[in-house]
Protein backbone atom coordinates (compact mmCIF):
# COMPACT_ATOMS: atom_id res chain seq x y z
CA UNK A 1 0.00 0.00 0.00
CA UNK A 2 1.51 3.38 -0.89
CA UNK A 3 1.99 5.92 1.93
CA UNK A 4 0.56 9.33 1.71
CA UNK A 5 2.35 12.01 0.57
CA UNK A 6 3.28 13.75 4.19
CA UNK A 7 3.70 17.25 4.14
CA UNK A 8 7.65 18.63 4.88
CA UNK A 9 6.03 21.96 6.70
CA UNK A 10 4.41 21.79 9.97
CA UNK A 11 3.74 23.18 13.31
CA UNK A 12 3.48 22.04 17.29
CA UNK A 13 3.35 23.87 19.94
CA UNK A 14 3.62 27.23 18.79
CA UNK A 15 6.70 26.31 16.84
CA UNK A 16 7.25 25.64 12.61
CA UNK A 17 8.81 21.78 11.96
CA UNK A 18 10.38 21.27 8.73
CA UNK A 19 10.02 16.93 8.49
CA UNK A 20 9.29 17.25 12.24
CA UNK A 21 12.50 19.30 13.02
CA UNK A 22 12.39 23.23 14.84
CA UNK A 23 12.50 25.31 11.30
CA UNK A 24 12.22 29.38 11.57
CA UNK A 25 11.01 30.41 8.18
CA UNK A 26 13.64 33.19 7.39
CA UNK A 27 11.78 34.37 4.03
CA UNK A 28 11.71 37.29 1.75
CA UNK A 29 9.34 38.24 -1.14
CA UNK A 30 10.86 38.04 -4.54
CA UNK A 31 7.81 38.44 -7.40
CA UNK A 32 8.91 36.59 -10.78
CA UNK A 33 6.13 38.52 -12.80
CA UNK A 34 7.88 41.81 -11.79
CA UNK A 35 11.56 40.19 -13.02
CA UNK A 36 12.81 39.67 -16.33
CA UNK A 37 12.68 36.28 -16.60
CA UNK A 38 16.93 35.83 -17.36
CA UNK A 39 17.44 37.53 -14.02
CA UNK A 40 15.78 35.52 -11.84
CA UNK A 41 18.32 33.29 -10.92
CA UNK A 42 20.00 36.44 -9.88
CA UNK A 43 17.69 37.30 -7.66
CA UNK A 44 17.01 34.18 -5.82
CA UNK A 45 20.91 33.97 -5.49
CA UNK A 46 20.60 37.48 -4.10
CA UNK A 47 18.03 36.34 -1.61
CA UNK A 48 20.07 33.40 -0.36
CA UNK A 49 23.16 35.53 0.34
CA UNK A 50 20.87 37.62 2.29
CA UNK A 51 20.28 34.57 4.68
CA UNK A 52 16.95 33.38 3.64
CA UNK A 53 15.96 29.71 3.67
CA UNK A 54 12.55 30.95 1.48
CA UNK A 55 11.42 32.93 -1.07
CA UNK A 56 7.85 34.07 -1.04
CA UNK A 57 5.87 34.88 -4.14
CA UNK A 58 2.07 35.84 -5.11
CA UNK A 59 0.76 34.05 -8.24
CA UNK A 60 -1.17 36.72 -10.25
CA UNK A 61 -4.43 35.50 -11.86
CA UNK A 62 -4.51 38.20 -14.44
CA UNK A 63 -1.25 37.87 -15.50
CA UNK A 64 -1.14 34.10 -16.35
CA UNK A 65 -5.14 34.15 -18.00
CA UNK A 66 -5.20 37.95 -19.63
CA UNK A 67 -8.03 36.34 -22.20
CA UNK A 68 -11.32 33.68 -20.46
CA UNK A 69 -9.99 30.47 -21.28
CA UNK A 70 -6.65 30.88 -22.36
CA UNK A 71 -3.77 30.02 -19.25
CA UNK A 72 -0.44 31.38 -20.44
CA UNK A 73 2.75 29.61 -18.19
CA UNK A 74 5.17 29.87 -20.96
CA UNK A 75 8.59 32.43 -20.76
CA UNK A 76 8.03 35.36 -18.34
CA UNK A 77 5.03 33.51 -16.84
CA UNK A 78 6.36 29.98 -16.30
CA UNK A 79 5.99 30.18 -12.52
CA UNK A 80 7.12 26.62 -12.44
CA UNK A 81 10.52 27.53 -13.75
CA UNK A 82 11.10 29.79 -10.95
CA UNK A 83 9.81 27.29 -8.54
CA UNK A 84 12.79 25.44 -9.72
CA UNK A 85 15.20 27.41 -9.76
CA UNK A 86 14.66 28.42 -6.20
CA UNK A 87 14.59 24.80 -5.27
CA UNK A 88 18.17 24.07 -6.95
CA UNK A 89 19.31 27.14 -5.20
CA UNK A 90 18.27 25.32 -1.79
CA UNK A 91 15.41 28.06 -0.81
CA UNK A 92 12.02 26.44 -0.12
CA UNK A 93 9.11 28.07 -1.79
CA UNK A 94 6.11 29.65 0.17
CA UNK A 95 3.66 30.26 -2.78
CA UNK A 96 0.67 32.71 -2.07
CA UNK A 97 -2.11 31.47 -5.20
CA UNK A 98 -5.22 33.33 -3.67
CA UNK A 99 -7.58 34.85 -6.63
CA UNK A 100 -6.89 37.84 -5.13
CA UNK A 101 -3.23 39.31 -4.28
CA UNK A 102 -3.67 42.93 -3.75
CA UNK A 103 0.42 43.53 -3.96
CA UNK A 104 -0.08 47.23 -5.95
CA UNK A 105 -0.69 44.63 -9.05
CA UNK A 106 -3.73 45.91 -11.28
CA UNK A 107 -7.04 44.63 -9.97
CA UNK A 108 -5.56 43.21 -7.17
CA UNK A 109 -4.71 40.27 -9.75
CA UNK A 110 -8.44 39.50 -10.52
CA UNK A 111 -9.01 39.32 -14.51
CA UNK A 112 -10.62 42.24 -15.28
CA UNK A 113 -12.71 40.24 -17.57
CA UNK A 114 -14.28 38.72 -14.27
CA UNK A 115 -14.75 41.72 -12.48
CA UNK A 116 -16.36 43.51 -15.73
CA UNK A 117 -19.15 40.86 -15.70
CA UNK A 118 -19.41 40.45 -11.59
CA UNK A 119 -19.11 42.82 -8.29
CA UNK A 120 -19.65 39.63 -6.31
CA UNK A 121 -15.92 39.61 -5.97
CA UNK A 122 -14.22 37.49 -2.97
CA UNK A 123 -17.33 36.11 -2.29
CA UNK A 124 -19.09 32.48 -2.66
CA UNK A 125 -21.06 33.94 -5.22
CA UNK A 126 -21.42 30.71 -7.52
CA UNK A 127 -20.10 33.05 -10.64
CA UNK A 128 -17.11 34.17 -8.92
CA UNK A 129 -16.41 30.26 -7.74
CA UNK A 130 -17.20 28.94 -10.97
CA UNK A 131 -14.01 31.20 -12.31
CA UNK A 132 -12.10 30.56 -10.02
CA UNK A 133 -12.36 27.12 -9.91
CA UNK A 134 -11.71 26.71 -13.96
CA UNK A 135 -8.04 28.85 -13.13
CA UNK A 136 -7.16 26.62 -10.02
CA UNK A 137 -7.98 23.56 -12.14
CA UNK A 138 -5.09 24.75 -14.70
CA UNK A 139 -3.02 26.20 -11.47
CA UNK A 140 -3.22 24.06 -8.19
CA UNK A 141 -2.31 21.26 -10.18
CA UNK A 142 1.19 22.69 -11.55
CA UNK A 143 1.57 23.50 -8.01
CA UNK A 144 1.01 20.47 -5.73
CA UNK A 145 3.34 18.56 -8.75
CA UNK A 146 6.13 20.50 -6.69
CA UNK A 147 5.47 20.63 -3.23
CA UNK A 148 8.25 19.20 -0.88
CA UNK A 149 6.08 16.00 -0.39
CA UNK A 150 6.94 14.71 -3.85
CA UNK A 151 10.27 16.22 -3.60
CA UNK A 152 10.09 20.16 -4.75
CA UNK A 153 10.43 23.13 -2.79
CA UNK A 154 6.97 24.18 -1.85
CA UNK A 155 6.44 23.89 1.53
CA UNK A 156 3.28 26.21 2.27
CA UNK A 157 0.50 27.85 0.06
CA UNK A 158 -1.89 31.03 1.17
CA UNK A 159 -5.74 30.32 1.12
CA UNK A 160 -6.44 34.33 0.60
CA UNK A 161 -5.11 37.64 1.07
CA UNK A 162 -5.63 39.45 3.96
CA UNK A 163 -9.31 38.65 3.31
CA UNK A 164 -10.06 39.95 7.11
CA UNK A 165 -9.82 43.53 5.62
CA UNK A 166 -12.17 43.06 3.19
CA UNK A 167 -15.15 40.60 4.10
CA UNK A 168 -16.80 38.09 6.32
CA UNK A 169 -18.02 35.18 3.82
CA UNK A 170 -16.58 31.72 5.42
CA UNK A 171 -18.43 30.03 3.14
CA UNK A 172 -15.90 31.32 0.52
CA UNK A 173 -13.08 30.30 2.50
CA UNK A 174 -13.87 27.39 2.92
CA UNK A 175 -14.27 26.76 -0.51
CA UNK A 176 -11.09 27.65 -1.33
CA UNK A 177 -9.13 25.68 1.13
CA UNK A 178 -11.22 22.27 0.23
CA UNK A 179 -10.16 22.96 -3.75
CA UNK A 180 -6.65 23.35 -3.03
CA UNK A 181 -6.75 20.09 -0.68
CA UNK A 182 -8.96 18.36 -3.51
CA UNK A 183 -6.62 19.15 -5.99
CA UNK A 184 -3.32 17.87 -4.25
CA UNK A 185 -2.48 20.02 -1.70
CA UNK A 186 -0.75 18.82 1.26
CA UNK A 187 1.46 20.95 2.57
CA UNK A 188 0.57 23.38 5.01
CA UNK A 189 -1.59 25.83 4.22
CA UNK A 190 -2.06 29.71 6.04
CA UNK A 191 -4.22 32.47 5.82
CA UNK A 192 -2.51 36.55 6.52
CA UNK A 193 -4.27 39.39 8.04
CA UNK A 194 -3.44 42.56 9.80
CA UNK A 195 -2.97 43.23 13.84
CA UNK A 196 -7.08 43.24 14.69
CA UNK A 197 -9.19 41.18 16.26
CA UNK A 198 -11.67 41.50 13.40
CA UNK A 199 -9.55 41.41 10.92
CA UNK A 200 -8.06 37.97 12.30
CA UNK A 201 -11.76 36.69 12.85
CA UNK A 202 -12.77 37.17 9.48
CA UNK A 203 -9.87 36.44 7.53
CA UNK A 204 -9.01 32.84 9.36
CA UNK A 205 -10.65 29.79 8.66
CA UNK A 206 -9.95 26.16 9.77
CA UNK A 207 -7.42 23.89 9.10
CA UNK A 208 -5.02 26.61 8.16
CA UNK A 209 -2.37 28.40 9.70
CA UNK A 210 -2.88 32.01 10.42
CA UNK A 211 0.21 34.97 10.10
CA UNK A 212 -0.31 38.48 9.91
CA UNK A 213 1.00 41.16 8.33
CA UNK A 214 2.56 44.39 9.79
CA UNK A 215 5.70 46.59 9.79
CA UNK A 216 5.66 46.99 13.74
CA UNK A 217 3.37 45.04 15.34
CA UNK A 218 5.15 42.15 16.78
CA UNK A 219 3.18 42.18 20.19
CA UNK A 220 0.26 42.74 18.72
CA UNK A 221 0.38 39.57 16.83
CA UNK A 222 1.67 37.95 19.77
CA UNK A 223 -1.37 38.58 21.71
CA UNK A 224 -3.59 37.38 18.79
CA UNK A 225 -1.86 34.30 17.53
CA UNK A 226 -3.47 30.99 18.15
CA UNK A 227 -1.02 29.77 20.62
CA UNK A 228 -0.76 25.75 19.95
CA UNK A 229 0.35 27.67 15.52
CA UNK A 230 3.50 28.96 14.96
CA UNK A 231 3.56 32.76 15.22
CA UNK A 232 4.77 33.86 11.63
CA UNK A 233 4.23 37.56 9.80
CA UNK A 234 3.71 36.79 6.33
CA UNK A 235 4.55 40.20 5.13
CA UNK A 236 7.19 42.87 7.31
CA UNK A 237 6.94 45.65 5.80
CA UNK A 238 10.58 46.72 5.33
CA UNK A 239 9.57 48.81 3.31
CA UNK A 240 6.80 50.66 1.32
CA UNK A 241 5.25 51.58 -2.52
CA UNK A 242 4.90 54.87 -4.04
CA UNK A 243 1.65 57.19 -5.39
CA UNK A 244 2.56 59.03 -7.91
CA UNK A 245 2.74 62.93 -6.95
CA UNK A 246 3.68 61.46 -3.03
CA UNK A 247 7.02 61.39 -1.95
CA UNK A 248 9.60 58.06 -2.43
CA UNK A 249 8.79 55.79 1.01
CA UNK A 250 11.43 55.23 2.95
CA UNK A 251 11.85 53.16 6.25
CA UNK A 252 15.42 53.12 7.60
CA UNK A 253 17.55 49.47 8.20
CA UNK A 254 17.60 50.29 11.74
CA UNK A 255 13.98 50.65 12.28
CA UNK A 256 13.13 47.42 9.71
CA UNK A 257 16.31 45.14 11.68
CA UNK A 258 14.82 46.10 15.07
CA UNK A 259 10.88 44.90 14.44
CA UNK A 260 12.80 41.92 12.65
CA UNK A 261 14.94 40.96 15.38
CA UNK A 262 11.99 41.55 17.95
CA UNK A 263 10.14 39.19 15.98
CA UNK A 264 12.69 36.06 15.83
CA UNK A 265 13.20 36.85 19.93
CA UNK A 266 9.91 35.98 20.57
CA UNK A 267 10.32 32.74 18.50
CA UNK A 268 8.86 34.02 15.36
CA UNK A 269 9.12 33.33 11.69
CA UNK A 270 9.14 35.97 8.90
CA UNK A 271 8.92 36.92 5.23
CA UNK A 272 10.07 40.42 4.06
CA UNK A 273 7.89 42.11 1.83
CA UNK A 274 9.71 43.10 -0.20
CA UNK A 275 13.05 41.48 -0.26
CA UNK A 276 12.97 42.30 -3.63
CA UNK A 277 10.54 44.65 -5.28
CA UNK A 278 11.27 44.37 -9.03
CA UNK A 279 9.20 46.33 -11.53
CA UNK A 280 5.42 47.12 -12.29
CA UNK A 281 6.50 47.04 -16.03
CA UNK A 282 3.70 47.46 -18.67
CA UNK A 283 0.91 48.62 -17.33
CA UNK A 284 0.78 46.19 -14.25
CA UNK A 285 0.88 48.75 -11.57
CA UNK A 286 -2.31 49.25 -9.35
CA UNK A 287 -3.83 51.77 -7.65
CA UNK A 288 -5.32 52.62 -4.20
CA UNK A 289 -8.88 54.66 -3.86
CA UNK A 290 -8.84 56.78 -0.68
CA UNK A 291 -11.95 59.51 -1.97
CA UNK A 292 -9.33 59.82 -5.08
CA UNK A 293 -7.61 57.72 -7.11
CA UNK A 294 -3.97 57.22 -6.15
CA UNK A 295 -2.40 55.33 -8.96
CA UNK A 296 0.91 53.47 -8.37
CA UNK A 297 3.98 54.47 -9.92
CA UNK A 298 5.98 51.66 -12.44
CA UNK A 299 8.72 50.99 -10.06
CA UNK A 300 8.59 48.78 -6.93
CA UNK A 301 11.58 49.34 -5.66
CA UNK A 302 9.67 49.41 -2.25
CA UNK A 303 13.14 50.61 -0.67
CA UNK A 304 13.63 46.92 -0.37
CA UNK A 305 17.17 44.87 0.87
CA UNK A 306 17.74 44.13 -2.76
CA UNK A 307 17.31 47.43 -5.08
CA UNK A 308 14.79 47.08 -8.01
CA UNK A 309 18.40 46.56 -10.30
CA UNK A 310 19.75 44.30 -7.86
CA UNK A 311 21.96 45.94 -6.10
CA UNK A 312 22.67 45.88 -1.99
CA UNK A 313 21.96 48.36 0.48
CA UNK A 314 22.55 48.61 4.26
CA UNK A 315 19.17 46.81 4.91
CA UNK A 316 20.65 43.48 3.06
CA UNK A 317 23.93 43.25 5.02
CA UNK A 318 21.60 43.64 8.52
CA UNK A 319 19.33 41.26 7.17
CA UNK A 320 22.32 38.73 6.22
CA UNK A 321 23.85 39.51 9.98
CA UNK A 322 20.31 38.63 11.92
CA UNK A 323 20.11 35.46 9.64
CA UNK A 324 23.13 33.92 9.59
CA UNK A 325 23.14 32.64 13.35
CA UNK A 326 20.36 30.63 11.80
CA UNK A 327 22.50 28.31 9.24
CA UNK A 328 24.68 25.62 10.45
CA UNK A 329 26.82 26.72 8.06
CA UNK A 330 28.03 29.76 6.12
CA UNK A 331 26.16 31.88 4.18
CA UNK A 332 26.44 31.93 0.32
CA UNK A 333 29.09 35.19 -0.71
CA UNK A 334 27.60 38.20 -1.77
CA UNK A 335 27.42 38.90 -5.33
CA UNK A 336 28.84 41.39 -7.47
CA UNK A 337 27.03 44.54 -7.88
CA UNK A 338 25.01 44.97 -11.20
CA UNK A 339 26.36 46.48 -14.54
CA UNK A 340 25.08 49.50 -15.44
CA UNK A 341 25.38 51.32 -18.71
CA UNK A 342 27.16 54.91 -18.99
CA UNK A 343 25.42 58.04 -19.24
CA UNK A 344 24.23 59.28 -22.62
CA UNK A 345 21.74 61.28 -24.19
CA UNK A 346 19.35 60.27 -27.84
CA UNK A 347 17.45 62.88 -29.24
CA UNK A 348 13.56 62.30 -28.90
CA UNK A 349 12.12 63.13 -32.60
CA UNK A 350 8.04 63.18 -32.51
CA UNK A 351 6.94 61.13 -35.24
CA UNK A 352 2.77 61.63 -34.88
CA UNK A 353 0.52 63.25 -32.37
CA UNK A 354 -2.02 61.36 -30.57
CA UNK A 355 -5.03 62.27 -32.31
CA UNK A 356 -3.51 60.46 -35.78
CA UNK A 357 -1.90 57.54 -34.01
CA UNK A 358 -5.68 56.74 -32.08
CA UNK A 359 -6.67 57.02 -35.76
CA UNK A 360 -4.69 54.95 -36.85
CA UNK A 361 -5.97 52.17 -35.48
CA UNK A 362 -8.58 50.35 -36.94
CA UNK A 363 -12.13 51.47 -36.10
CA UNK A 364 -13.91 48.96 -33.39
CA UNK A 365 -16.78 48.34 -31.76
CA UNK A 366 -20.48 51.15 -32.17
CA UNK A 367 -23.11 51.93 -30.05
CA UNK A 368 -25.35 54.35 -29.19
CA UNK A 369 -23.24 55.04 -25.76
CA UNK A 370 -19.67 55.05 -24.94
CA UNK A 371 -19.13 51.38 -23.72
CA UNK A 372 -16.73 50.38 -21.26
CA UNK A 373 -13.03 49.58 -21.49
CA UNK A 374 -14.91 45.91 -19.76
CA UNK A 375 -17.20 45.96 -22.41
CA UNK A 376 -14.47 46.67 -25.33
CA UNK A 377 -12.49 43.85 -23.90
CA UNK A 378 -9.65 46.28 -23.38
CA UNK A 379 -7.25 45.63 -20.60
CA UNK A 380 -6.01 48.96 -19.70
CA UNK A 381 -4.38 51.91 -21.62
CA UNK A 382 -5.85 54.45 -24.12
CA UNK A 383 -8.92 54.01 -25.51
CA UNK A 384 -10.11 56.58 -28.59
CA UNK A 385 -13.69 57.30 -28.02
CA UNK A 386 -15.21 59.39 -31.54
CA UNK A 387 -18.88 61.12 -32.00
CA UNK A 388 -20.20 63.37 -34.52
CA UNK A 389 -21.61 66.18 -32.67
CA UNK A 390 -23.70 69.64 -32.93
CA UNK A 391 -23.14 72.26 -30.22
CA UNK A 392 -25.10 75.59 -29.59
CA UNK A 393 -23.04 78.59 -28.93
CA UNK A 394 -21.73 78.39 -24.98
CA UNK A 395 -22.39 74.62 -24.63
CA UNK A 396 -19.67 73.02 -22.57
CA UNK A 397 -18.56 69.11 -23.59
CA UNK A 398 -18.87 67.05 -20.03
CA UNK A 399 -17.90 63.81 -19.17
CA UNK A 400 -19.94 63.09 -14.93
CA UNK A 401 -18.10 59.70 -14.85
CA UNK A 402 -15.09 59.22 -16.26
CA UNK A 403 -12.28 56.23 -15.60
CA UNK A 404 -9.57 57.73 -15.08
CA UNK A 405 -8.17 60.96 -17.62
CA UNK A 406 -9.74 62.25 -21.14
CA UNK A 407 -7.55 64.16 -24.20
CA UNK A 408 -10.26 65.71 -25.92
CA UNK A 409 -9.96 66.60 -29.76
CA UNK A 410 -12.66 68.30 -31.84
CA UNK A 411 -11.55 67.88 -35.73
CA UNK A 412 -8.44 66.79 -34.51
CA UNK A 413 -7.59 70.06 -32.51
CA UNK A 414 -6.85 69.80 -28.69
CA UNK A 415 -9.68 71.32 -26.58
CA UNK A 416 -8.07 70.00 -23.29
CA UNK A 417 -7.73 67.30 -20.36
CA UNK A 418 -10.88 65.76 -18.22
CA UNK A 419 -9.91 63.97 -15.44
CA UNK A 420 -11.32 61.66 -12.69
CA UNK A 421 -10.76 63.49 -9.99
CA UNK A 422 -10.53 67.33 -11.49
CA UNK A 423 -11.89 69.06 -14.41
CA UNK A 424 -14.84 67.69 -15.65
CA UNK A 425 -15.88 69.84 -18.20
CA UNK A 426 -14.53 71.87 -21.43
CA UNK A 427 -15.84 74.77 -22.99
CA UNK A 428 -16.54 73.73 -26.86
CA UNK A 429 -15.80 76.78 -29.02
CA UNK A 430 -17.77 80.14 -28.81
CA UNK A 431 -19.36 80.22 -32.27
CA UNK A 432 -21.43 76.57 -32.10
CA UNK A 433 -21.28 74.35 -35.27
CA UNK A 434 -20.61 70.81 -35.23
CA UNK A 435 -17.49 68.29 -35.68
CA UNK A 436 -16.10 65.32 -34.53
CA UNK A 437 -15.26 65.20 -31.10
CA UNK A 438 -12.50 62.53 -30.25
CA UNK A 439 -12.17 61.79 -26.39
CA UNK A 440 -8.78 59.47 -25.92
CA UNK A 441 -9.11 58.11 -22.48
CA UNK A 442 -6.39 56.60 -20.11
CA UNK A 443 -7.04 53.72 -17.62
CA UNK A 444 -4.23 55.00 -14.69
CA UNK A 445 -4.21 51.70 -13.00
CA UNK A 446 -7.13 49.43 -11.53
CA UNK A 447 -7.60 49.60 -8.21
CA UNK A 448 -6.00 46.54 -6.15
CA UNK A 449 -7.41 47.30 -2.74
CA UNK A 450 -10.14 47.83 -0.69
CA UNK A 451 -14.76 48.40 -1.95
CA UNK A 452 -13.20 50.06 -5.07
CA UNK A 453 -11.21 46.84 -6.46
CA UNK A 454 -12.90 45.36 -9.94
CA UNK A 455 -14.30 49.03 -10.84
CA UNK A 456 -14.40 49.71 -14.48
CA UNK A 457 -11.92 52.09 -16.66
CA UNK A 458 -13.66 54.21 -19.06
CA UNK A 459 -16.48 56.39 -19.85
CA UNK A 460 -18.61 54.97 -17.62
CA UNK A 461 -21.84 56.81 -17.88
CA UNK A 462 -22.18 59.06 -21.13
CA UNK A 463 -20.87 62.21 -22.67
CA UNK A 464 -23.19 65.46 -22.26
CA UNK A 465 -22.90 68.22 -24.88
CA UNK A 466 -24.99 70.67 -23.13
CA UNK A 467 -27.62 68.58 -21.52
CA UNK A 468 -28.23 66.30 -23.68
CA UNK A 469 -26.38 63.50 -24.55
CA UNK A 470 -23.97 62.56 -27.45
CA UNK A 471 -24.86 59.30 -29.12
CA UNK A 472 -23.62 57.54 -32.42
CA UNK A 473 -19.73 56.11 -30.87
CA UNK A 474 -16.99 54.67 -32.23
CA UNK A 475 -14.14 52.76 -30.08
CA UNK A 476 -10.85 52.53 -31.07
CA UNK A 477 -8.52 50.29 -28.94
CA UNK A 478 -4.82 51.54 -28.90
CA UNK A 479 -2.41 48.01 -28.42
CA UNK A 480 -0.54 48.01 -25.12
CA UNK A 481 1.91 44.81 -26.18
CA UNK A 482 3.34 45.61 -28.74
CA UNK A 483 5.41 49.59 -29.53
CA UNK A 484 3.14 52.35 -29.72
CA UNK A 485 1.54 51.91 -33.48
CA UNK A 486 2.85 53.87 -36.31
CA UNK A 487 1.23 56.47 -37.71
CA UNK A 488 1.15 59.42 -40.36
CA UNK A 489 4.68 61.09 -39.89
CA UNK A 490 4.96 64.94 -39.12
CA UNK A 491 5.33 67.12 -40.96
CA UNK A 492 9.20 68.25 -41.73
CA UNK A 493 8.43 71.83 -42.26
CA UNK A 494 6.53 72.01 -38.89
CA UNK A 495 7.64 72.34 -35.26
CA UNK A 496 6.03 68.87 -34.84
CA UNK A 497 3.04 67.70 -32.39
CA UNK A 498 3.34 68.35 -28.90
CA UNK A 499 1.81 65.29 -27.74
CA UNK A 500 1.61 61.49 -29.27
CA UNK A 501 4.39 59.03 -30.40
CA UNK A 502 8.13 59.94 -30.70
CA UNK A 503 10.92 57.79 -31.28
CA UNK A 504 14.65 57.90 -29.93
CA UNK A 505 17.50 55.81 -30.93
CA UNK A 506 20.88 54.43 -29.05
CA UNK A 507 23.64 52.55 -30.37
CA UNK A 508 24.75 50.00 -27.55
CA UNK A 509 28.05 48.15 -27.30
CA UNK A 510 27.51 45.95 -24.41
CA UNK A 511 23.84 45.47 -23.08
CA UNK A 512 23.58 46.08 -19.13
CA UNK A 513 20.95 47.82 -16.96
CA UNK A 514 20.27 51.30 -17.45
CA UNK A 515 18.00 53.85 -15.73
CA UNK A 516 15.98 55.85 -18.43
CA UNK A 517 14.91 59.49 -18.08
CA UNK A 518 12.53 61.29 -19.96
CA UNK A 519 13.32 65.20 -19.40
CA UNK A 520 10.09 67.73 -20.26
CA UNK A 521 7.97 65.40 -20.46
CA UNK A 522 4.61 65.05 -18.66
CA UNK A 523 3.08 61.61 -19.07
CA UNK A 524 3.90 59.25 -21.33
CA UNK A 525 4.27 55.06 -21.44
CA UNK A 526 7.49 53.87 -22.70
CA UNK A 527 8.57 50.98 -25.15
CA UNK A 528 12.28 49.59 -25.57
CA UNK A 529 12.59 47.28 -28.49
CA UNK A 530 8.91 46.33 -28.29
CA UNK A 531 8.98 45.78 -24.87
CA UNK A 532 6.47 48.04 -22.26
CA UNK A 533 8.57 49.18 -19.64
CA UNK A 534 5.95 51.26 -17.82
CA UNK A 535 4.64 54.74 -17.27
CA UNK A 536 6.44 57.57 -16.57
CA UNK A 537 4.80 61.02 -15.23
CA UNK A 538 6.12 64.44 -14.32
CA UNK A 539 4.25 64.90 -11.42
CA UNK A 540 6.76 62.24 -9.75
CA UNK A 541 8.42 60.97 -7.37
CA UNK A 542 9.87 58.42 -9.69
CA UNK A 543 11.75 59.79 -12.25
CA UNK A 544 14.08 57.16 -14.09
CA UNK A 545 12.22 54.09 -15.31
CA UNK A 546 14.51 50.39 -15.18
CA UNK A 547 15.25 49.27 -18.42
CA UNK A 548 17.00 45.73 -16.92
CA UNK A 549 19.81 44.41 -19.57
CA UNK A 550 18.33 41.27 -21.35
CA UNK A 551 15.97 44.19 -22.89
CA UNK A 552 18.66 45.99 -24.68
CA UNK A 553 20.65 44.57 -27.58
CA UNK A 554 24.08 44.96 -29.14
CA UNK A 555 23.77 47.75 -32.05
CA UNK A 556 20.70 49.20 -32.65
CA UNK A 557 17.65 50.04 -29.87
CA UNK A 558 14.63 52.14 -30.07
CA UNK A 559 12.67 53.57 -27.65
CA UNK A 560 9.18 54.72 -28.26
CA UNK A 561 7.41 57.03 -26.20
CA UNK A 562 3.74 57.58 -26.65
CA UNK A 563 2.89 61.03 -24.73
CA UNK A 564 -0.25 62.70 -23.83
CA UNK A 565 0.57 65.77 -22.92
CA UNK A 566 3.70 67.47 -23.69
CA UNK A 567 6.40 65.44 -25.54
CA UNK A 568 10.11 66.39 -24.25
CA UNK A 569 12.85 66.90 -26.61
CA UNK A 570 15.62 63.88 -24.98
CA UNK A 571 15.62 60.42 -23.72
CA UNK A 572 18.66 59.88 -21.23
CA UNK A 573 20.40 57.28 -20.29
CA UNK A 574 21.29 57.48 -16.00
CA UNK A 575 24.37 56.65 -14.35
CA UNK A 576 22.11 56.17 -10.72
CA UNK A 577 18.32 55.49 -10.06
CA UNK A 578 16.03 58.57 -9.62
CA UNK A 579 13.00 57.77 -7.36
CA UNK A 580 12.58 61.18 -6.42
CA UNK A 581 12.52 63.00 -2.69
CA UNK A 582 12.02 60.96 0.26
CA UNK A 583 10.02 60.87 2.81
CA UNK A 584 10.25 57.91 5.71
CA UNK A 585 7.25 55.88 6.44
CA UNK A 586 6.32 52.92 7.84
CA UNK A 587 3.40 50.97 8.08
CA UNK A 588 1.85 49.69 11.53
Amino acid sequence: MTESPRAALTYEDGALRRHGRPFRMLSGAVHYFRIHPDQWEDRLRRLAAMGANTVDTYIPWNFHERVEGESDFDGWRDAERFIRLAGEIGLDVFVRPSPYICAEWSNGGIPFWLSGRTRSLRTSDPAFLAAVDAWYDELIPRLAALQAAHGGPITALQIENEYGSFGSDQDYLVHLRDGLRARGIVELLTTADGTTADMVRNGSVEGAMGSFTFGTGVAEAQRLHVPDQALLCAELWGGWFDHWGEHHHVRSAASMIGTVEELLDAGGSVSLYMAHGGTNFGLWAGANHDGVLQPTVTSYDSDAPIGEDGSLNDKFHALRAAFAPFHDGDLPPVPDAPRRQAAASAPLVPVASLFDVARAEPAGATAPMPLTFEELGAEDGLVAYESEITYEPGAALTVDVLHDRAIAYLDGVRLGVLERDGVRSLDLPATGGSGLLTLVVESQGRVNYGPHTGEGKGIMAGVRIGRRFAHGWTHRVLPQDVPAPAAAAADPAGAGPVDGLALAVFDVADPADAWLAFPGGANGMVWLNGFLLGRYRAVGPQVTLYAPAPLWRNGRNEIRVLETDVLGSVVEIRGEPDFGPVEEFIGA
